[in-house]
């Protein structure tokens, strides 16, 4: 009978320790947890007192009590280790141990002498709580009957222990875990201010309709909780609108990781993204926490996400369909709610069909795919985007007032930018640091004319499709229309659209009427 019992408890305990595994990943507290374990003690062994001691420089401190005996004295009881050997032993051995009336009578004394008048020889068990490397303190068990704790209930309580301890590091790590959040959501606000503002404050204003409209649609999604896959060449400023959806997000308060899947070896991405336990592999030295986790409550963007090896991209997409995962070396089910954002400049589908990316993992990530156009799509943005990235320099260089004349902007306007805007954001601060002037013009900017050359190294110019020809006054009409874009409409002065194209202000309107460019003022910055 007493066999059986002791399987029913051992089942009952199965259960427990699940209850408390959930409850240490949960929002309680560890006073939470701790009341509730001792709770549970009181279907298991009968006790008079229950005590739970947390060690804290050299001391066991009692932070709760349950039972008959519980009293504020005893909660508020401390020991120190030096004076109890026996106590000192069982967190050595980490070995719950039931003391007999011999114990009592040649041991170190009773723990709660001063405090409680407890008869010589009264029940009493010592449980240690370890997990892992550490001992987060004792149990204690005391009944008044003088009767010593049977062995199979001793080694019920000390399972009982281990589990309650587990649950203690799972508080402990879960509480480092969001002070690591915090910190870095504090470290990315403190940069995101000392590198100015949000670029896409440029996209809603932009000349081009087109961007205009993707920054309609960024906030527009923000809102949900859907995942976004922002495309665009390299440059374009991906992150940064990741980080803007982010901003406008229900999550903004939350943390914002990121990872870089084409910065980091293949065979380290595994632990990066979901952690590793000790031992896992050489050189893991302890328990550490993936990106997955850092992102709980928040935002987890996956740069170049294309990059992502094949043997990996099935154990994101589990994360991604029921939000746990297991970290690397162990069997425990890690729960993270995250949203994802990620981004690429690769052809998704090229790799696809190349077999290097997973079709069900692309479908899951671009439910709502954001296309960044390249710099050479929306040059009429020029203007803004220099004075953006100008301010954006002068935080950290502190050398303000550098502005880009209007002769300038037409030299960059001339070059097709491949490394789009983080190229001229490179551009801007080499001129910024070779002139000594605060306004740059076409001479600052030593950028090359990107023409396709033949293998001899001659120019030659673009090929044409049949049926595709402009004619020479389309191609004039064009060029016009480009430059009085730049110069916002103005045709007179240095600067003007008449200077750039090297004609009389007369011959330019003379032209311009020819070619049926009639009203200046939808050139005009509004």
């Amino acid at each position: 009978m007493a066999d059986d019992i002791v399987a029913l408890t051992r089942a009952e305990l199965r259960r427990e320790a699940r209850d408390l595994i959930e409850l240490a990943t949960s929002e309680e507290t560890v006073a939470e947890l701790l009341r509730r374990g001792l709770d549970w003690l009181t279907r298991v062994v009968r006790f008079d007192l229950a005590t739970l001691f947390l060690l804290r420089e050299g001391k066991l401190v009692a932070v709760a009590a349950r039972g008959p005996l519980a009293s504020e004295q005893v909660r508020r009881h401390e020991l120190k280790l030096t004076d109890f050997p026996t106590l000192r032993q069982a967190l050595e051995t980490r070995r719950a141990r039931a003391f007999t009336h011999e114990d009592h009578a040649h041991g170190d004394g009773d723990p709660f002498d001063g405090v409680l008048d407890l008869p010589p020889g009264h029940s009493c068990m010592v449980v240690p709580l370890c997990a892992g490397e550490r001992c987060y303190g004792l149990l204690t068990l005391d009944r008044t009957e003088c009767e010593t704790y049977p062995q199979a209930v001793v080694d019920l309580v000390e399972v009982y222990g281990q589990m309650l301890a587990t649950s203690l590091q799972e508080t402990e790590q879960k509480s480092t875990f969001e002070q690591l959040h915090r910190r870095e959501h504090e470290h990315a606000r403190l940069l995101e201010a000392q590198l100015g503002g949000d670029e896409v404050g440029v996209l809603e204003t932009s000349r081009n309709a087109a961007v205009r409209e993707l920054a309609r649609r960024a906030r527009q999604v923000a809102e949900t909780e859907t995942p976004v896959l922002v495309l665009g060449e390299t440059g374009t400023g991906k992150e940064r609108l990741a980080r803007a959806v982010h901003r406008w997000s229900a999550r903004a308060e939350g943390p914002f990781v990121t990872l870089n899947c084409a910065a980091i070896p293949a065979g380290l991405l595994e632990s990066e993204l979901f952690g590793h336990v000790k031992g896992a592999f050489t050189g893991a030295t302890r328990d550490r926490a993936g990106r997955f986790q850092m992102a709980h409550g928040g935002t987890l963007f996956l740069d170049e996400v294309g990059e992502l090896p094949v043997e990996l991209q099935a154990k994101l997409l589990r994360a991604l369909q029921e939000k746990t995962f297991e970290p690397v070396g162990s069997d425990r089910t890690v729960r993270a709610d995250v949203r994802i954002l990620a981004a690429t400049h690769v052809d998704l589908q090229k790799a696809i069909a190349e077999r290097r990316f997973r079709e069900d993992l692309y479908y899951r990530l671009s439910v709502f795919p954001l296309r960044l156009p390249p710099l050479r799509e929306r040059l009429e943005d020029l203007p803004q985007l220099c004075a953006f990235l100008l301010e954006e320099q002068a935080r950290r260089t502190g050398r303000r007032g550098v502005r880009v004349t209007p002769e300038g902007i037409a030299r960059l306007a001339a070059y097709d930018w491949p490394g789009n805007i983080r190229e001229l954001a490179n551009a801007l601060e080499r001129a910024t640091i070779l002139s000594r002037k605060p306004e740059l013009g076409a001479e600052a900017f030593d950028l090359p004319l990107r023409v396709p050359e033949t293998v001899d190294g001659t120019v030659e110019a673009p090929p044409l499709q049949a049926g595709a020809v402009p004619t020479l006054e389309e191609v004039q009409r064009q060029h016009i229309l480009r430059v009085l874009t730049l110069t916002q409409g103005r045709i007179y002065g240095p600067g003007g659209a008449a200077a750039l194209l090297g004609l009389k202000p007369s011959t330019l309107q003379s032209r311009m009427k020819k070619l049926g460019i009639a009203r200046l003022e939808q050139y005009v910055a509004k």
